[in-house]
């Protein structure tokens, strides 16, 4: 079950996101092409930034399957799987998605794309083999749910724009330190070169920050929705259970890919500890979620 307040909002956060992400390049730009007197530098800060997002944006979905070495699959291929995607789509009101497997024995799935109708739900063999019927409908609904409200959109953008953002920092950064030793700079000049180096290091951290914490309130709401929409939420609290339990890392995982994924792929890497580490993970503790699942009365 979609709910048209989160649908609405993530549009408008999405709009929002480009628009405060836009003004973190071009403050990027600014500063160093103010600190180096070349106003060049914001002209392609912007043009790189701009080309990049669309072309990250149109293309993310391949980029992440290409990525995750995923093959897709169709009714004749796995006609079990698809009935069960088909059927819960139904149900929610959505177009079917693109379904793909992952050959790896870890259990693991995710949805990408950006919008309903070019959504994607990816599942390891693994996944496939080990769940039940009810949980693994719990956890499509709970991927369902991602698309439904936009969530694989906004969490697209963010990835793109902290990447762009990670990417340009490191630039500017190597240039102020390897690059930018002009003899004629004044004061002024040096002030910017001293507020560029220290946006330069600070701004891909906040723009992960914001990353992560947007992809663990996400989790939270896939996690009522998708209970929501099977009506039995013992399903999806079941699959994460034995999510829990598997402790085998998704070889074809990394980073850059980690919060698609409806718990860590990575394991034990990246699973953080105490109220600051804990800022740095890419999904809620399992034991909150399936604390949540079944304090839901449906």
């Amino acid at each position: 079950m979609m709910t048209y307040t989160e649908i609405s909002r993530n549009k408008f956060q999405s709009i929002f996101l480009i628009f405060i992400f836009l003004l973190v390049i071009i403050a990027l730009g600014y500063v160093f092409s103010r600190a180096y007197n070349a106003p060049g530098l914001l002209l392609i800060a912007v043009a790189f930034s701009s080309v990049s997002a669309l072309v990250s944006y149109f293309f993310s979905d391949r980029i992440t399957l290409a990525m995750s070495h995923a093959v897709p699959v169709d009714r004749q291929s796995n006609p079990d799987l698809y009935r069960l995607v088909e059927n819960l789509t139904i149900a929610a009101g959505l177009p079917v998605p693109r379904i793909y497997i992952i050959d790896d024995t870890a259990m693991n799935a995710f949805a990408t794309g950006r919008d309903p109708k070019h959504a994607v739900i990816c599942y390891t063999s693994g996944i496939l083999q080990r769940m039940s019927k009810t949980e693994l409908e719990g956890v499509t609904a709970h991927e369902l749910s991602h698309v439904g409200n936009y969530d694989i959109r906004f969490m697209t953008l963010v990835v793109v724009l902290v990447g762009i953002i990670t990417l340009l920092g490191d630039w500017l950064l190597r240039m102020s330190i390897f690059g930018g030793r002009s003899r004629d700079r004044d004061n002024s000049n040096q002030i910017f070169v001293i507020a560029g180096f220290v946006l330069a290091i600070l701004s891909p951290i906040i723009a992960l920050l914001i990353q992560l914490a947007v992809s663990r309130k996400r989790e939270y709401l896939a996690d009522a929705s998708g209970a929501l929409l099977t009506r039995y939420p013992e399903g999806l609290a079941s699959a994460l259970e034995k999510l829990q339990k598997d402790e085998e890392p998704l070889e074809e995982a990394n980073k850059a890919t980690a919060h698609l994924y409806i718990v860590n792929p990575l394991k034990g890497q990246g699973s953080a500890v105490g109220w600051f580490a804990s800022l740095f993970n890419t999904h809620p503790p399992i034991e909150d979620r399936i604390k949540r699942l079944r304090e839901m009365n449906l």
